[in-house]
């Protein structure tokens, strides 16, 4: 059996991570993976540019069971200390709205930064390795894997979620923490585009591809401000994406078609300067003419003249375009998700180690535990942060 003081399965953003910041510290550190490649998740990120943190990532942009769980490793190891280790790295990099960061070139380069620490800590990653069983002795851990077995005094479990199964995703994570009678909040998929009902599908048919700015709401009460995206499924786009992490089944969104605008004063302004002008010619100066077009067909709009137009009919349009409600079928699921909300409950887990309370020299980081961030970089922090708050304790 290969002796290790640290063993990681799970060669993704949180476990290289930890590996590096262990390895530094002197501890000998294997990571394990199933995959070929280190990283495999990472390069297919941000259209493999990886979207690598956000310059505004702070505990509010988690959901957590215990939403004061982040603050502890959020503020230990920032966005701004990865963005100086990328900076050290040369990594050329650019910055988009909303704080995002996207590597220039390619994902691969952050897989290569992270490879790079690795080697440089002596850290070893150890790759086509499926693990088999993990048992507790007394001096530590023993994990029986396709390629043999090892021993460990600290076990760490960045095996990630269940999202993207085509890279190997798997629901190892879940179980080891099962096996230590750790409890598992139930997972599903999130940051994920919506499914239709088939007759909203029939209705919005041909409008794949057409993108909207609006503000999407979920009935909690919780909004996100960016595009939604027509597919031939359904809707996608980030602010759809955004609230999917909110959305329970059988519940509908409520979308802002014009989050700039009061379209009754539009209508009023319509009626004295052009009162001869169709509502239609109207709404297709701020909205996609496919759109509106469908809406006119369907007798969800008058098609008249905004002269002709009763106050009743303008409250109407105006509540419609306001507050657009669709209520979803369903999600993609896990094949298309960006991440797995759910996991490994963190009332479970220490918020400054990550150790396991009821299993000592048991650590469980990023993906696998149930802590979900936004869209933009967010889950990617989460992942250093938690890697390097380990890293600093095993």
């Amino acid at each position: 059996m290969k002796q290790f003081d640290v063993v990681i399965i799970g060669a993704g953003a949180a476990g290289l991570m930890c590996a590096a910041t262990a390895g530094y510290r002197g501890k000998s550190v294997a990571v394990l993976d199933m995959g070929k490649k280190p990283g495999r998740k990472i390069l297919i990120s941000g259209g493999g540019r990886c979207n690598f943190t956000n310059e505004n990532a702070k505990p509010e942009n988690y959901i957590c069971h215990n939403p004061h769980f982040v603050k502890s490793c959020l503020s230990r190891y920032t966005q701004h200390d990865f963005i100086d280790l990328v900076d050290r790295h040369g990594l050329a990099y650019h910055h988009k709205t909303l704080g995002q960061l996207f590597c220039d070139n390619s994902a691969q380069d952050i897989v290569d930064i992270l490879m790079t620490e690795c080697e440089w800590a002596q850290a070893e990653v150890i790759l086509r390795t499926e693990v088999l069983n993990v048992i507790k002795q007394a001096d530590g851990y023993c994990i029986s894997t396709s390629t043999g077995d090892y021993g460990c005094q600290s076990l760490v479990i960045a095996s990630g979620g269940l999202t993207m199964p085509k890279l190997g995703a798997s629901p190892i994570g879940y179980k080891i923490a099962e096996q230590f009678g750790l409890k598992v909040l139930p997972t599903t998929a999130a940051l994920v585009p919506f499914t239709l009902h088939d007759h909203d599908k029939q209705r919005f048919d041909g409008l794949s591809g057409i993108s909207i700015d609006c503000l999407v709401s979920a009935e909690n009460g919780q909004s996100f401000r960016e595009n939604i995206l027509f597919t031939h499924r359904g809707l996608s786009g980030p602010a759809i994406l955004q609230i999917s992490s909110y959305w329970q089944a059988g519940q509908a969104v409520t979308i802002n078609l014009l989050p700039n605008e009061n379209l009754g004063e539009l209508i009023e302004n319509w009626r004295q300067n052009s009162p001869k002008k169709s509502l239609k010619n109207c709404l297709t100066q701020m909205l996609p003419s496919r759109f509106i077009e469908i809406l006119i067909n369907e007798q969800a709009i008058p098609d008249k003249a905004v002269n002709q137009l009763t106050h009743t009919e303008i409250k109407q349009i105006h509540d419609y375009f306001h507050n657009w409600i669709i209520k979803p079928n369903g999600t993609e699921g896990y094949r298309t998700a960006e991440v797995t909300l759910g996991g490994v409950d963190t009332d479970e887990l220490s918020s400054k180690t990550f150790e396991a309370k009821k299993a000592p020299g048991l650590y469980f980081i990023g993906e696998v535990t149930e802590v979900t961030g936004w869209l933009g970089g967010y889950n990617f922090q989460y992942a250093w942060s938690s890697g390097v708050a380990c890293g600093l304790a095993v």
